[in-house]
């Protein structure tokens, strides 16, 4: 072979070949990977990999008229969903695909306006719209379009993201340790996610017959968890703490530190949301990981089933929320 013949890009041929598959299996793979069985999949993430396949989405948008882009359109805001769209961009990319994500002011009227015009435009072959539109007739359109629901007009969490479920497990959980009297610092009230977490809190404190020396409305500041532990009346007795996030549940360690009372020894909190500062805080906080990447995925897979006209194949779980305990989290004291 010569040195120019060795130099020439691989074809999806020759990945076929060595993978021992046909080139409409490879295109499955490029297309989406986890649509193969894991052996086959194994095999051709083999030989792509041995070529150094990369293929040319130019020529395969020329011969097929398609853009390989995808836009994702969601509220403008201050709560960015990074890990959801970081998790919806790589399954695109992984499927053959590039995403642009489209931010838009106002409400689902702009929305609606900025998702017509790109299906319009022949830029790209569908759109999923995170936030709620109002878009009539979305199947008269020439690229699909899926509305997935997740955030509000101000990004807000909403379905999936704003369950609350988990604050009875939490609860229940505490109690098996023993606890009794509980506190709730909970998150802003036009958030969905917090009244709903408050709701759940006052509820099962009134079924499993305890003691709640309230229920705060903060922020979701550090500031806010801080205030309320530190304003509690001395004889409050309070073992257990639930907060809307980690960010509050800090706060809440360090107020109660700033009284002296130990975590855990005198103190149990839990947070909501497993950031990274609470895996390495002293101690470290027990708390519900929010499966934000796995929504991202199933949402793209939504729509990437809606182009291929196939069914969706990859629901979502049942919830995208679990308990991790920590060391934050431990028997009352015996008084």
């Amino acid at each position: 072979m010569t040195d120019s013949a060795s130099e020439r890009p691989a074809t999806i041929h020759q990945v076929a070949s060595l993978a021992g598959v046909s080139h409409t299996t490879v295109s499955r793979y490029l297309q989406d990977k986890d649509s193969l069985k894991p052996k086959t999949r194994i095999k051709v993430e083999y030989a792509v990999k041995t070529l150094d396949y990369r293929p040319n989405l130019v020529a395969r948008s020329m011969r097929t008229r398609h853009t390989n882009r995808l836009a994702i359109v969601l509220a403008s805001g201050a709560h960015f969903p990074g890990r959801l769209l970081a998790a919806a961009s790589r399954t695109a990319h992984d499927a053959g695909y590039q995403v642009e994500i489209v931010s838009v002011d106002g409400g689902a009227r702009e929305r609606s306006e900025r998702i017509d015009e790109l299906a319009r435009s022949g830029q790209v072959e569908g759109i999923l719209a995170l936030s709620p539109i109002s878009l009539k007739g979305k199947n008269a359109h020439r690229v699909p379009i899926v509305e997935n629901g997740t955030y509000d007009d101000k990004l807000h969490g909403l379905a999936e993201l704003a369950d609350a479920s988990e604050i009875r497990e939490i609860i229940e959980y505490l109690v098996s340790l023993g606890h009794r009297r509980f506190l709730h610092v909970a998150g802003a009230q036009n958030f969905a996610s917090a009244r709903n977490r408050k709701s759940v809190y006052l509820e099962t404190i009134e079924r499993l017959g305890l003691e709640s020396v309230g229920a705060v409305d903060g922020d979701w500041s550090a500031q806010s968890g801080f205030d309320a532990i530190t304003a509690l009346p001395a004889d409050c007795r309070v073992t257990a703490v639930v907060a809307a996030n980690d960010v509050v549940a800090m706060g809440v360690i360090r107020g109660a530190l700033s009284r002296g009372w130990k975590v855990p020894d005198d103190l149990s909190v839990f947070g909501w949301d497993d950031e990274e500062i609470g895996r390495f805080a002293t101690p470290s906080l027990s708390t519900v990981a929010v499966d934000r990447e796995a929504q991202g995925r199933a949402a793209v897979h939504q729509l990437l089933a809606e182009i291929r006209g196939e069914p969706a194949t990859r629901p979502m779980p049942r919830t995208i929320n679990h308990l991790i305990y920590r060391e934050s989290t431990a028997p009352p004291p015996r008084h």
